[in-house]
């Protein structure tokens, strides 16, 4: 997928320019940020549309030398299964 970025989003819009996948986050501090918020639309769902999103999120953070905690559950769940993987972006606060 083509994903598109802006400060505290990653997301894909079809070519109608309809939203059809986003994760967002906000600043915690200017060094760590909180992934609040993932959506995939159905049409989507069960093709690892989210898995590929958090994979894109995750090296935008590494790019930005910023670390996430997350209080949405996919994301969290997700950091927590690619912890080895992302080690380098997790912050220390992330709920197991």
């Amino acid at each position: 997928m083509n994903w598109s970025y802006e400060p505290g989003r990653v997301y894909y819009v079809d070519e109608t320019n309809t939203c059809l996948a986003e994760a967002t986050y906000v600043f915690l501090d200017n060094r760590t940020v909180d992934i609040n918020h993932t959506y995939v639309d159905p049409s989507l769902r069960g093709q690892g549309v989210a898995g590929e999103m958090m994979e894109a999120v995750a090296l935008r953070l590494r790019q930005d030398g910023l670390k996430a905690v997350a209080s949405c559950s996919y994301a969290n769940a997700w950091l927590n299964k690619h912890r080895d993987s992302y080690a380098d972006v997790i912050s220390d606060g992330l709920n197991r």
